[in-house]
């Protein structure tokens, strides 16, 4: 493989065209190396798109499922250390790559040092709001970098602007208005609070208010997003809600199935659980 910067030997008997393709092919190349992944190569605003969701949601499984091997990982006493998400939704910890600069846009420097001298919750949120800028950089580069419109530019914000920010997901802000309603009509946590369909009977004072504000209740529902995944909550959807941290979840993202759920009391999701092993 050739390296960064280095343009492979192009015959002195090759026209403009064929050297204008060989630089080409190295882009590509470079550009696959830097994810360590699957060859790949965004051109269009769906690809850069794809790309995003694909970092984000391996960023998403590191603040979360992952949190506390991504905490393990984040050794103070190793060097400056970078979270990078993959487009095939796989998550590292690393070191910064050693061009400089760099062919992609890097993640925060340096996210191991404050994680002892800090709150977990802050300092999970801390490593969100720079993991969520990291993520807009790659995706504009790769705007600039293939002559993206403003009209295009305009379409890609707007596509990644439909989805929570990793911030959102990590610390449930949109999800503590439904949560709120729920424990109000559910004053005793005996049985795991299920979110589906076939279950909704199951809670009257729920029922009740969806028939007075159709509405308006499927406007809470709609913010509610997943703990794993990140997505809006959808009503023909099985979602379950963990008793610790109240936050919801895709049964599928969590292994939970409703026949399962109903012989669990009391539901943890796969954070909430590794917190408290000893």
């Amino acid at each position: 493989m050739a390296s960064a910067g280095r343009l492979p030997f192009v015959p002195a008997c090759c026209d403009a065209v064929a050297a204008a393709a060989a630089a080409t092919v190295v882009v590509v190349v470079v550009l696959e190396a830097m994810d360590g992944s699957v060859p790949y190569n965004p051109r269009t605003v769906e690809e850069v798109y794809r790309d995003f969701k694909g970092r984000r949601a391996g960023i998403i499984k590191a603040l979360t499922t992952d949190v506390e091997e991504f905490s393990q990982q984040c050794d103070p006493e190793k060097e400056n250390l970078c979270l990078y998400g993959f487009p095939n939704e796989h998550w590292e910890v690393n070191l910064p790559a050693e061009e400089v600069p760099a062919e992609l846009p890097e993640p925060a420097l340096g996210i191991n040092f404050a994680r002892d001298g800090m709150q977990e919750k802050d300092w999970i949120s801390l490593v969100a709001v720079h993991s969520d800028a990291w993520l807009l950089a790659v995706a504009f580069y790769f705007g600039a970098r293939f002559g993206f419109d403003k009209n295009e530019r305009k379409r890609l914000f707007g596509m990644i602007n439909d989805l929570p920010t990793i911030f959102e997901v990590v610390n449930g802000k949109k999800q503590v208005k439904t949560s709120s309603m729920n424990n109000s009509n559910n004053k005793s946590k005996s049985n795991s609070k299920v979110r589906t369909s076939e279950s909704l009977p199951k809670y009257p004072k729920v029922l009740q208010t969806k028939e007075e504000g159709l509405d308006e209740d499927e406007e809470e529902h709609g913010e509610t997003l997943c703990g794993a995944c990140g997505e809006n909550y959808a009503s023909d959807e099985f979602w379950i809600c963990c008793d610790i941290c109240e936050r919801w979840f895709h049964g599928k993202c969590v292994k939970i199935t409703p026949a399962r759920a109903e012989h669990i009391k009391h539901y943890k999701c796969p954070a909430c659980s590794k917190r408290a092993r000893p």
